[in-house]
């Protein structure tokens, strides 16, 4: 494990920034119609739930990380077998992150540009950051931040400066009752972004103050998911429920449209540089954990020498995971779904605290009997 320490405010914005990240691009929760906003609201408080059991499953092993703690609890050979698992799915999920990176850069600003060099930039800087560790990206990530949220209220003031936002476009709420966003959020929202954040139970171990481990977790997903829902209801005022429905990038169309004064206009390309800044470090915290993961289960002293052969297979699976973005985005919101996000998030952790809470309480049981 790299000997490095991050705050619980890096931490914070970490996971803001990965939440946010490719969720911002794609219509989310838009099965629910004009009930997307209430969809990702009851994802989030969903996800609630889950992270206070990652957080516990943390508790009990505070100093170890995913990948070693499950080979205390699951025995050596079944427990290799389940971290593997899990950094196998990191990978993946960088994939997926990086090829929604390539197809909004080839769809907005550079249509004759191959998707494989496209991919490839970006994964050459996400190499070379994991390469510096944690604390780097960390204060990237303090940086950047501050960026991100500047582009973002000036993107909201133009928004209502221009007076694109139709109310009538979010109404009737609730048009065909509570049990439709309840749906969406159960088989989409709650998976998609929130509970991908357990990546960060890779990163938890490196928090300089694990008290605060909880809250923060906690109130970066609540950030992060009052700003889903404030876009998405930005993108359904503006562009309406079947616009939004068939629009690839639905924040970046809605951007577009932007006309103040007869003057500014055209702003997706400043506003894509904050779509830019989330992938980014979506898929530098799934490759940090890949890498570290790797390093940890199979013994390898230096990290640093798995970036370039972990990043070359992150970059030809983007490439190679769909063969158009309709069939990448099914893939994801319902195979994925089933056989990886319902096991590896909602299953396999409660399992996992519930046998780590019966070996705990068998110890403790049996000190007490000395």
């Amino acid at each position: 494990m790299e000997k490095a320490k991050i705050s619980a405010i890096q931490l914070f914005i970490l996971m803001v920034l990965f939440e946010l990240g490719s969720a911002l691009l794609v219509p989310l929760a838009i099965r629910a119609k004009q009930d997307a906003w209430l969809a990702i609201l009851l994802g989030m408080l969903g996800s609630f739930v889950l992270f206070l059991v990652y957080h516990k499953l943390h508790t009990y092993y505070p100093n170890l990380l995913p990948t070693e703690y499950m080979q205390k609890i699951l025995g050596k050979v079944l427990g290799t077998v389940l971290a593997f698992i899990y950094i196998l799915y990191f990978m993946y999920d960088a994939s997926r992150v990086l090829r929604d990176f390539g197809e909004m850069l080839l769809t907005f600003a550079y249509p004759d540009t191959p998707l494989f060099i496209a991919n490839a930039l970006l994964m050459l800087v996400i190499v070379y950051t994991v390469r510096k560790g944690i604390e780097v990206i960390a204060r990237s990530g303090e940086l950047l931040f501050i960026f991100m949220y500047v582009l973002a209220i000036a993107g909201f003031i133009l928004i209502i400066s221009s007076g694109l936002i139709q109310i009538k476009n979010l109404q009737p709420v609730l048009e065909d009752g509570l049990l439709s966003p309840v749906k969406v959020a159960l088989s989409e929202t709650l998976y998609f972004p929130f509970t991908e954040a357990i990546v960060f139970t890779m990163i938890l171990p490196y928090l300089n103050n694990p008290k605060k481990a909880k809250v923060t977790m906690l109130c970066a997903t609540g950030l992060s998911g009052i700003n889903l829902v404030i876009t998405m209801l930005i993108n359904v005022s503006v562009l309406g429920v079947n616009l939004t429905t068939r629009s690839q990038f639905p924040l970046l169309s809605t951007i577009a449209s932007i006309q103040v004064a007869n003057f500014l206009e055209r702003l997706d390309v400043f506003f894509m540089l904050a779509m830019v800044i989330g992938i980014f470090f979506k898929v530098t915290i799934l490759f940090y954990a890949a890498t570290i993961g790797t390093a940890n289960l199979f013994k390898i002293k230096s990290p640093s020498l798995l970036g370039y052969p972990l990043g070359i297979v992150i970059l030809f699976l983007s490439v190679t995971i769909a063969s158009n973005f309709q069939e990448h985005l099914h893939e994801g919101l319902y195979i994925a779904k089933f056989i990886l996000h319902i096991p590896l998030f909602t299953i396999i952790p409660p399992i996992l605290l519930f046998i780590a809470f019966l070996r705990k309480r068998r110890i403790r049981e049996a000190n007490m009997s000395e």
